[in-house]
């Protein structure tokens, strides 16, 4: 038994530097991913951007010069053969899902890191297959028959370490293991960069520390007064006692349900009645197991062979009527097809009768996280039923609800989302936005920018100047039918040059902010077709 000093501040000793973990990785995934989804070889120049900036690129744009960070147009530059994908994360993941699936058939548990990397308690698999070293070649088998040719693997003390065990391993080395207890030395010539902390790859050096073994070095009183909280948690990984521990996922049971239709069903109703049955089963088997779905995915296939395929997300857990609704509402929007051409959320349009439907929860949580407390879940519980009701009748997206995204624009910082599902942000609101306007936002953004015009103490158009100058100060607003509110105080101009570089989206404007005579406050814009109201401060 061994025996540690007293008090919280001693220093923790060899037996707190975390399990031994295996980290099973797949290099470019992402890459890989994409390129399988679009029939492309994993071997071509292949770079995922996003945001202009290449955010992964496949081994042969390497070694053209290709690097994570470019701007598009400069690794277009660098590799003419380049094929330029825009990355998108959910394919990344359901790419990687069956992976996780299979690997599930073999061990007991399996921590999900990010789509192309996984990490298991090392001690199992060791004694299961003779060692680490054999275990580690046993799951890189495993891994090329589940579709990952070049599969690396690592072994150390703590998540931190056996990560980067992982990725510090060569195409004709694919396993590295640290001797037990060496993780800190294996850590010490590694630079700080590898921290993933933007604030501290920067101060570090700047400080003279430009590896972790010289930040593990530091005492760490004076690492915690100096970086605070998350300098010390890193400083820790720094050290090599990274005790945080391999946490196995909640495996998605098997819980579809398929149904055939002989003859097929062309209507609505006659469907919607037939999964009624199968609905049911899927929420008791997955109660059964404690477990709720909060994700569900649905597939029509017609006669023709065609398929509609769409998943559905809950703001809570899928109850049997709200599965029954949305394969309903799926149904619906699938058999308008003269609708469908128009609507941006089409998930697949249905020329014939359906012969199949395929229920399949794509997500499961347990369902201790979904208990309702003592007296329910009050006004949300209520607010949420009420709006399904509502959806019912007109529509999956006929209830929306608006999910702030980053823009420069009022309009453009909102995005509408149908009730029930979650947003996917394409705009981060966090990174900088020039010539956006400082909070508050406008309370009323109108769809449709106002019509109106500006005028002068004379009766003239307020105008502004190629040099911003403005030809007067506002004294009254005018609307199209004539009525007249004078301007009693006003803020402005302030330029907006969006796309310059694309004549045909290009956008110059001036943007003012005026408060009229009745108290009202209102964001306008001046561009080259006169004067617009985009929203009203309330």
């Amino acid at each position: 038994m061994r025996f540690r000093p007293a008090g919280f501040l001693a220093e923790p000793d060899a037996a707190d530097d975390g399990d031994r973990l295996l980290v099973l990785w797949a290099p470019d995934w992402p890459v890989i991913a994409h390129a399988r989804a679009e029939r492309l070889s994993e071997s071509a120049p292949i770079a995922l951007v996003e945001r202009g900036e290449v955010l992964a690129c496949s081994r042969s744009a390497r070694d053209e010069g290709v690097r994570r960070g470019l701007r598009q147009r400069e690794a277009q530059s660098r590799c003419p053969g380049l094929t330029v994908l825009r990355y998108d994360s959910s394919l990344d993941a359901r790419a990687y899902e069956p992976i996780i699936t299979g690997l599930e058939q073999l061990l007991p548990a399996v921590h999900p890191i990010r789509p192309g990397m996984l990490a298991v308690a090392a001690r199992g698999p060791a004694r299961f297959y003779g060692g680490e070293k054999a275990a580690a070649l046993a799951l890189l088998g495993a891994l090329r028959e589940l579709g990952v040719a070049d599969g690396r693997a690592g072994i150390a003390e703590g998540l931190f370490a056996a990560t980067l065990a992982a990725r510090a391993t060569r195409p004709g080395q694919p396993t590295l293991i640290v001797p037990e207890g060496r993780s800190a030395d294996f850590l010490a010539p590694l630079p700080v960069r590898l921290l993933e902390s933007p604030e501290l790859s920067v101060l570090l050096p700047r400080l003279g520390v430009h590896d972790l073994g010289s930040f593990a070095a530091l005492r760490p009183h004076d690492v915690a007064a100096r970086f605070g909280a998350e300098g010390a948690r890193l400083h820790v990984l720094a050290r090599g006692r990274d005790a945080r521990a391999a946490t196995p996922r909640t495996p998605p049971h098997d819980a579809t349900a398929v149904i055939d239709f002989e003859p097929a069903l062309d209507r609505v109703d006659q469907v919607a009645f037939a999964v009624r049955t199968a609905a049911d089963e899927i929420v008791t088997t997955l109660l059964e197991q404690k477990l709720v779905c909060t994700a569900l995915r649905v597939v029509f296939e017609g006669e023709e062979g065609e398929q509609s395929d769409r998943l559905w997300l809950h703001p809570r857990f899928f109850q049997a009527t709200e599965i029954v609704d949305r394969v309903r509402w799926q149904l619906s929007g699938a058999l308008r097809s003269g609708e469908r051409r128009h609507d941006p959320d089409a998930a697949g349009e249905l020329r014939s009768a359906v012969v199949r439907v395929r229920i399949e929860p794509e997500t499961v949580d347990a369902a201790g996280s979904h208990e309702r407390g003592l007296f329910g879940s009050g006004p949300e519980e209520g607010v949420h039923s009420g709006l399904s009701r509502v959806q019912g009748l007109v529509g999956h997206r006929g209830v929306l609800t608006a999910t702030p995204t980053g823009g420069r624009s009022p309009g453009e910082r909102q995005t509408p989302v149908a009730w029930g599902d979650r947003a996917v942000v394409t705009r981060d609101r966090t990174r900088p936005w020039p010539g956006r306007l400082p909070d508050p936002a406008p309370a009323t953004v109108y769809e449709m920018p106002r019509e109106l015009r500006v005028q002068d103490a004379t009766g003239r158009e307020v105008s502004v100047s190629a040099r911003g100058v403005i030809s007067a100060p506002p004294a009254a607003l005018v609307a199209p039918g004539g009525e007249r509110l004078d301007v009693s105080s006003w803020a402005g101009p302030w330029p907006l040059d969006e796309r310059w570089w694309d004549a045909r989206t290009a956008r110059r404007a001036h943007r003012f902010q005026m408060v009229d005579g009745t108290g009202g406050a209102w964001l306008l814009v001046l561009d080259e077709r006169g004067w617009w109201a985009e929203g009203r401060y309330d």
